[in-house]
């Protein structure tokens, strides 16, 4: 009987140790297997919004035009991308009290950078902003500017607004034929320089 203490108290010793290896692996368990601190997730991105949309989109272009002649106030305009030459005419102030647009195309959408001549002919020469040369008005154009079309020096130019005074304006280019001194020759260089309004 002495020894059953001791016995007891190595099954206690047994017992307590099988204890502490259970606790021992499941902990290691729970280390080694358990589930991995969890990860933070990235937050949303935010979604575009039809507001964003518009706040990104550029404005359209402007355009700076001269407009000058007989307008209220002659210079330079500034006018919306897609705007026509009445838009800059009016930006000028509009045309001066009896002015004739009739030889302006008020429809025509106008590009950056060009000049529109308000009841004032526009130079002999004078590129228009498609950059297509200008006609010279046959029914508008002063002396000077008739001079410079090739085959026309002053003693043309001078009977061609004889012609026009006698009578009354142009109505057509091929009128150009009935002044004097202008033969077939003439006429083919000067046909396509010049128009009527």
């Amino acid at each position: 009987m002495a020894g059953a203490p001791g016995s007891v108290r190595r099954r206690r010793l047994a017992v307590a140790a099988a204890l502490a290896g259970v606790v021992s692996v499941v902990l290691t368990s729970v280390v080694l297997l358990g589930d991995p601190e969890p990860h933070e997730s990235p937050p949303a991105l935010p979604s575009a919004s039809p507001v964003a949309a518009k706040a990104v989109v550029a404005p359209p272009p402007e355009l700076v035009v001269s407009v000058v002649g007989k307008v209220a106030n002659p210079g330079l305009v500034t006018v919306p991308a897609g705007a026509r030459v009445a838009d800059a005419v009016a930006k000028a102030g509009g045309p001066s009290p009896g002015v004739d647009l009739a030889g302006l195309n008020l429809a025509r959408k106008l590009a950056d950078g060009e000049q529109i001549a308000v009841g004032v002919p526009v130079p002999a020469g004078a590129a228009p902003s498609d950059g297509t040369p200008s006609k010279v008005d046959l029914n508008t154009a002063t002396a000077e500017q008739l001079d410079t079309l090739p085959g026309v020096g002053p003693v043309m130019a001078k009977r061609i607004l004889e012609w026009r005074t006698k009578h009354g304006r142009f109505t057509s280019v091929e009128q150009l034929r009935d002044v004097d001194g202008i033969g077939e020759g003439k006429f083919s260089k000067l046909r396509d320089q010049v128009g009527v309004s």
